[in-house]
């Protein structure tokens, strides 16, 4: 067994009973967002515009995540980079919005973690949501997974 199967395995055994699958799915998504949307508006250094003016805490994240699912599973890593480009693009587009960013990305975390809790709501407690959080760059890839399960691909 890989890494990467380890980690989807163990994700997937507290998903096997969602009560709204569909809202889980959109839900997860949401999280992730919110979470780089609010890390993306926190102030930074000034030597990280000497790098690059699109270094910043979110943007780093979304990197780091992109070498750990390099790290887990190449073809895993393959279909999640439209994703973090995805995620990128609307942090960009956030940014140069009406909105604010960092009350759009919480509006988008929090609703995002009431469809969490929608979605495991035949299990009592918030363990299942606050197991998702933390688990949160798994959730997209066990996402994705299972898409290349139905699909027949590798992983």
């Amino acid at each position: 067994m890989t890494d990467s199967d380890g980690w989807l395995e163990r994700y997937a055994a507290d998903h096997d009973d969602l009560t709204y699958p569909a809202v889980y799915w959109a839900s997860v998504p949401m999280v992730v967002i919110g979470t780089v949307g609010l890390l993306w508006s926190l102030p930074v250094p000034p030597q990280f515009y000497e790098i690059s003016p699109l270094l910043n805490w979110g943007s780093a994240f979304l990197m780091a995540a992109a070498v750990y699912y390099f790290i887990i599973s190449l073809s895993i890593a393959i279909g999640m980079l439209p994703f973090i480009l995805g995620i990128a693009a609307i942090q960009l587009w956030l940014e140069q919005s009406l909105y604010s960013h960092p009350h759009a990305s919480g509006g988008l975390f929090v609703a995002g973690t009431i469809g969490l809790w929608l979605g495991h709501r035949r299990e009592a407690g918030l363990r299942p949501v606050l197991t998702d959080l933390q688990l949160m760059m798994i959730g997209p890839a066990w996402l994705l997974s299972e898409l290349y399960r139905r699909m027949g691909i590798p992983f």
